[in-house]
């Protein structure tokens, strides 16, 4: 972290909450959600807090920012909140997790691609450390492997990187600010979501206090005001630092199971969490990009110029 800016120091902070608000998911999900409704879930968190965002900003894509705007939402919430409840119904939490952190890694591929940001030894390094960090804290020696689940996993994992780095790459519209983005990638997500939760799940199930209470937490908190803060960090610092601050999403997920679930943390899922932070703050380095090219020296000579490129000149 010391190799970045006071003000970047900030903007890396206030992201970081994103992924430690989505660690909650789990014990909101478990404790106060309908069962086996994943993407009713889904649906709920995304549609009702983009079309509320789009509301309040009253801004709309326009031109090749409908199309964008849509490969945004499908890459980091409509394919992405399918394929990571996929992974978490077919493999054991800790598998997907593991998987999940992957998706540092896919982001320095995906940024060495799109962005021009050459990975460094150190990055690879962080994500390798953030990789082994959340395995010792969640993983089990029993756990069971499954090819579909595998697979999703890392489709997620893969999804949401080329997401964070798309949305690098475009930016956003003169005179846009983040949560009119935020409100595009939202609906647009949630309108994929909607036929295929109606066709896998059918109609909703009626919904209790705890239920609605928990719903309206995953849709402002947990999606609307967090996507916010994310989309806002990948505009401000690079879009490899912000990949890296997804591992505090399974470390999160870990304390909140050990403080309202009584759930118990050993020596070695400790461990684990310092080392996965370790690898956080180690992939903040910034990303070495390609030299600019040497400027051609002057000659010493002055050859006399036509009259025709003089006036061009001029």
């Amino acid at each position: 972290m010391s190799s970045t800016t006071p003000g970047a120091s900030g903007t890396v902070a206030l992201t970081a909450l994103t992924p430690i608000v989505w660690g909650s998911t789990y014990a909101v999900t478990t404790e106060l959600l309908p069962p086996g409704r994943p993407l009713l879930t889904a649906l709920l968190r995304a549609l009702p807090a983009g079309l509320a965002l789009l509301a309040i900003t009253r801004t709309l894509p326009r031109g090749a920012w409908i199309g964008r705007a849509a490969i945004l939402g499908a890459l980091n919430i409509g394919a992405f909140f399918p394929l990571l409840f996929l992974a978490a119904y077919r493999l054991p939490g800790g598998v997907a997790a593991v998987l999940g952190a992957v998706g540092p890694l896919f982001a320095l591929g995906f940024a060495a691609m799109l962005l021009s940001e050459r990975p460094t030894s150190r990055k690879v390094l962080a994500g390798l450390a953030g990789m082994l960090g959340v395995s010792l804290v969640v993983l089990r020696a029993d756990a069971a492997l499954d090819t579909a689940g595998i697979i999703a996993g890392l489709a997620g994992a893969a999804s949401m990187s080329a997401g964070t780095i798309l949305t690098k790459r475009w930016g956003r519209p003169e005179g846009v600010g983040a949560l009119a983005f935020t409100g595009w990638q939202l609906t647009a997500g949630g309108l994929l979501l909607l036929p295929l939760a109606l066709l896998v799940e059918g109609a909703p199930p009626a919904l209790d206090g705890h239920a609605i209470a928990g719903y309206l937490y995953l849709g402002v908190a947990g999606t609307a005001v967090a996507y916010w803060i994310w989309f806002r960090g990948i505009s401000r610092i690079p879009a490899t630092s912000v990949a890296f601050l997804a591992l505090l999403s399974p470390l999160s997920a870990a304390v909140i199971g050990w403080v309202v679930l009584g759930q118990a943390l050993s020596p070695l899922q400790l461990l684990g969490m310092a080392i996965a932070l370790g690898g956080t703050l180690l992939g903040q380095a910034p990303a070495k990009t390609p030299a600019p090219p040497a400027a051609t020296p002057p000659t010493a000579m002055k050859t006399p110029r036509s009259r025709a490129s003089a006036d061009l000149a001029a």
